[in-house]
């Protein structure tokens, strides 16, 4: 926890509690001293004012604390696309997490994650009262990969207490939903839930970065998530071809999305 104050359900629960700062390597290595596995979720700043190297700060000080205290699982949670180097947005976040991460021995999973299908939450209420769904996926019939989160928060689990032995190396699993989706599909998903028509239609490429500062997040993120959004239209984020396996969650878009609503 950042406040252990925060933690007090947690305690209740029989929790024990450590106090870590994510920026600091040193308080991250001792909130992990002796744990049997750990689970690293790198958090994300949208309102950082130099989001790539706020990113990559709290990346290197995750790696810095568990090569220092070589816990003998780690799982760390990434994202399709981070084989790739450049061009990717966000997506170099985990790409960086991951090539640190490689220093450490030991048994490491690189739990690789399609976008989730919670991320519509930032628009759904625009949708629907405008009755149009803008979409950063283009052309609207592209299907992409996408997950339920607590789909992904059961296969960490899984890997966080998977005894089997490993080949040397770091292991990498994709997770994704049971079927791929379009834009078209989500709206449609929406009209139903809803009971009202909603449309979906492709935002003009140059009001990307406005209309996602209009949801909340700083013109810094804002950018990382455009240039994300053109490597998935250019068909590069995917589970990377011949590395690791996919497991699929059993989440569908549509019982997902109902939730949000």
């Amino acid at each position: 926890m950042r406040e252990e104050s925060r933690g007090r359900e947690l305690a209740e629960w029989g929790c024990e509690l450590a106090v870590a700062d994510v920026r600091d390597a040193a308080s991250i290595a001792r909130a992990v001293d002796g744990a049997a596995a750990v689970q690293v979720l790198c958090p994300i700043v949208p309102t950082a004012r130099d989001a790539p190297a706020e990113l990559r700060s709290v990346a290197d000080a995750f790696a810095e604390a568990l090569i220092s205290a070589a816990p003998p699982t780690v799982v760390a949670i990434s994202d399709y696309g981070a084989e790739l180097d450049s061009g990717t947005g966000v997506t170099l976040t985990f790409h960086h997490l991951e090539q640190r991460l490689r220093e450490l021995g030991g048994d490491v999973t690189f739990l690789r994650s399609a976008e989730h299908m919670q991320n519509w939450r930032r628009q759904v209420s625009a949708a629907l009262d405008s009755g149009v769904l803008g979409s950063l996926h283009q052309p609207l019939t592209k299907r992409f990969p996408t997950v339920s989160a607590p789909d992904l928060g059961a296969v960490a689990a899984e890997l966080l207490t998977d005894e089997a032995p490993r080949s040397r190396g770091p292991r990498i699993v994709h997770i994704e939903g049971p079927q791929r989706y379009t834009a078209l599909d989500v709206a449609a998903t929406l009209s139903e839930l809803a009971d009202r028509d909603v449309v979906a239609r492709e935002l003009p490429r140059p009001e990307w970065v406005s209309a996602l500062q209009r949801g909340g997040v700083g013109e810094s993120y804002a950018e990382l998530v455009a240039e994300l959004f053109d490597a998935h239209n250019a068909g590069r984020i995917d589970a990377e071809h011949g590395a690791g396996e996919v497991r699929r969650g059993t989440t569908g878009l549509r019982a997902a999305l109902s939730e949000l609503l």
